[in-house]
Order: structure tokens, then C-alpha cells, then sequence
């Protein structure tokens, strides 16, 4: 890793050696599509915890499950099918964009063969909900997208966040990538466009099959839970900053 990256490192906890693996990111965006369809992919094809990125411009903050505690970005992966996943229990901050985009290929990108990120983009009616088209860095990528029947996004835009910051660096760095993006619900958490873009575009994309009626049937439990994982981190990121902006005594500027 380079000297400006060092805040951020990859802790491995498993050996992992697949041929041709995907990574398929599933970092917290718009409507959470990419963290609902990672987290599912990630349970049911029972993939092994691999590693852990840390950063000190992650969120100060600890993330727990059924009483155990994890680091906030995680890495899965398993090799039948040949799958690696990469998720994170909150939005990560701008700063850490850059750090985290670089350990993702120094570190991991070795491991896999191709990316594929997944980008939510508000929906402007019930309908368009769950539409899909893709983005390739590559023309082997590009033709990849059209033989699973992935329409390509039409004219000029822009993909920003985490996402986009990942992305760019695949495309400096030649490493092939697709972009993935579904149209979600403009305002809540949206199982229904996470389970589109898992039927109608990862699982020919990627040739794998997850059953995904529990994000239809357990709809509103998935969008509950999402949404107290936001207000908690929401209150405890109020919380550090109405401490930092605390008055603790005269400063030179006073």
C-alpha cells in the first residue's frame, strides 16, 4: 500500500484462491439496493467472512450482530460459484472514498476477476421501479452486459459517492467493471428494487441463483430494520459532533 493510503489496511482472516471470481459491492446508496441484494447473495450462497478493511476515516463507531461484535466493512467470499461481496453497515464519509477505493485494488483486486457495483437512482414513478440498465469500463464487459439482456444507460451521466469513486479507479487501473443501476424508491429502503436487479440482471450476469421471495414477503420487517440502523447511526454521528462542537474554554481565535 502507498505511503498515502496507510490509514487504510485489509485484514485477511480466510485464504481464498476461486478462479474468476466476481465481486459484487454492496456499500450503503440510494433506497439501500446494494446492501439488501449483497446481504442476501452473502447468506444464502454461505459465504465465508474473508477480511476486514479498516480505516481510521471510517465512522468511530461499532457494529454488532446477534451479540457479536464486527468490523463496520466487510468482505465475504466463496468459490462455488466464484463470488467475493463487499459490505459495509453504514454510509461510509467522503474522506474515506479515495483510502478505501485504493485497498480495494492494491489489496483484494488480485483476487478478483471482475467488478460489479450497484447503484440506486430515485425512481420518478412506482413503475419505473426496479428498471435496470448497465455501465461497462470495457468493451469485453460491455458485451457481457448485452448478452444478459442489460439495456446500456442512454446519454451523458454522472455516478457519485462511494460507487462512483470505486469505479473510477477499476477504469484507471484496467481492472473490468459493470455498473449496475436500478431505479429504486425515491424516499424508503427498496427490497422490491433489490430483488429486480438480483432476478433480472446478477443472477444472468453472474450465473448464480438466490431465492429472493423472503425480500418480497419480509418486504417491510427488511425495510424497518435498515431504517433503525440509519437513525441509530444517524443519533450517534449527531451525537460526536454535538461534542465536538461543544465550548471547552477559550480558544486563540476568541
Amino acid at each position: 500500500m502507498s505511503q498515502e493510503d496507510r490509514s487504510v489496511t485489509f485484514e485477511t482472516l480466510t485464504e481464498f484462491d476461486a478462479t474468476a471470481p466476481t465481486l459484487i459491492e454492496g456499500l450503503p446508496g440510494h433506497g439501500l439496493v446494494a446492501a439488501i441484494a449483497t446481504d442476501i447473495i452473502t447468506r444464502q450462497l454461505e459465504l465465508e467472512h474473508h477480511g476486514n478493511v479498516i480505516s481510521q476515516e471510517f465512522p468511530q463507531i461499532t457494529s454488532f450482530k446477534d451479540g457479536r461484535v464486527r468490523d463496520l466493512v466487510r468482505v465475504y467470499a466463496g468459490d462455488d460459484p466464484a463470488v467475493m461481496t463487499l459490505q459495509s453497515d453504514v454510509s461510509l464519509p467522503v474522506q474515506s472514498f479515495r483510502a478505501l477505493s485504493r485497498c480495494i485494488l492494491d489489496d483484494l483486486a488480485r483476487e478478483f476477476e471482475r467488478a460489479v457495483f450497484l447503484a440506486g437512482a430515485p425512481a420518478e414513478t412506482e413503475a419505473q421501479i426496479g428498471d435496470i440498465v448497465g455501465i461497462a469500463t470495457t468493451d469485453a464487459v460491455e458485451a457481457q452486459l448485452r448478452e444478459a439482456n442489460i439495456d446500456s444507460a442512454d446519454g451523458i451521466g454522472l455516478l457519485g459517492g462511494i460507487t462512483g469513486a470505486l469505479v473510477s479507479e477499476c477504469n484507471h487501473a484496467d481492472i473490468p467493471a459493470a455498473v449496475l443501476v436500478v431505479k429504486a424508491d425515491p424516499y424508503l429502503p427498496d427490497p422490491a428494487a433489490a430483488r429486480s436487479v438480483i432476478e433480472n440482471a446478477l443472477e444472468p450476469l453472474v450465473n448464480f441463483d438466490i431465492d429472493t421471495t423472503e425480500l418480497e414477503a419480509q418486504a417491510d420487517q427488511i425495510r424497518s430494520q435498515m431504517e433503525q440502523i440509519a437513525q441509530h447511526y444517524q443519533q450517534i454521528a449527531a451525537a460526536q459532533q454535538a461534542d465536538i462542537d461543544e465550548p471547552r474554554g477559550p480558544t486563540m481565535y476568541q
